[in-house]
């Protein structure tokens, strides 16, 4: 049964879909069979995908019933639109509306190695919903001075999840993302970051660049558009193999970011 990944933030801005986006290339380049799934109703994910808008069903329609999840695979992704919104609501008065989506991946989990979900930028139902139905949180972090009670705040999330619903979710840590570590701003807010949560954070930052933007326009991986931004996130996918111990996959990242080195 594959790895079920939810990736998080308290609030938009940090990076955390190019990071699913990312992970999810860099993982299937080495040979893992990867799901990405959009739970953030804005759709920035399916975007980025180049799945169309008008795609159906999406994850609204497996979180409501009207499908089943491996119905709701487009290329790799259960895209997500507007209509999750209504399907958060409608879920909301439910009896067990905090295991859904648990329930829904429960039958595309042994198709694949890893499954990577896409929270929206909050911390509510959804967000629950993502958390209670992973082995695994990964936190992504902004470079600014509120980063720390960002982070603190997606803890007391996981905790909540933790209590009852899904007690053997494990925090894989925090990632730095949109960093230019030359400017003493994002010096100190990695050092406070560092100080507070120690391990746990991830030894990789994620550069800030104009690239990114770009690569979601054009709906293609940073991999082809900047092999060297690219190498950051295969170094991070290295990292996060190592935790989730993956050794023969992360040998494969490590010569997989050389590549991109070498571009």
């Amino acid at each position: 049964m594959g790895s079920v990944i939810a990736v998080l933030s308290q609030k938009g801005g940090t990076g955390k879909t190019t990071t699913v986006r990312t992970l999810t290339d860099v993982l299937r380049r080495v040979g893992l069979d990867v799901l990405a799934v959009d739970l953030d109703p804005q759709g920035n994910l399916s975007d980025y995908f180049d799945i169309p808008p008008e795609a159906s069903p999406t994850v609204a329609d497996v979180l409501a019933g009207r499908a089943t999840a491996a119905g709701a695979v487009h290329d790799g992704i259960i895209p997500a639109n507007l209509q999750l919104a209504e399907a958060e609501l409608a879920i909301a008065g439910k009896m067990g509306r905090e295991l859904t989506l648990r329930r829904a991946l429960k039958e595309v989990r042994t198709r694949y190695d890893v499954v990577i979900i896409d929270c929206p930028p909050n911390l509510g139902l959804l967000t629950v919903n993502a958390l209670v139905a992973a082995d695994h949180a990964l936190l992504t972090a902004e470079a600014q001075y509120f980063a720390l009670q960002g982070v603190e705040q997606a803890l007391e999330v996981i905790e909540l999840a933790r209590d009852g619903l899904n007690p053997d979710l494990n925090w894989l840590g925090v990632v730095f993302t949109i960093a230019d570590l030359r400017t003493r701003h994002s010096r100190e807010a990695h050092q406070s970051l560092a100080e507070h949560v120690g391990e746990k954070l991830f030894v990789t930052s994620i550069r800030q660049s104009i690239a990114y933007a770009e690569s979601a326009e054009r709906a293609v991986s940073i991999l082809d558009h900047r092999p060297d931004l690219g190498g950051d996130y295969a170094a991070l996918a290295e990292e996060l193999l190592d935790r989730l111990g993956l050794d023969a996959e992360r040998r494969r990242v490590r010569s997989l970011a050389e590549e991109l080195a070498a571009a």
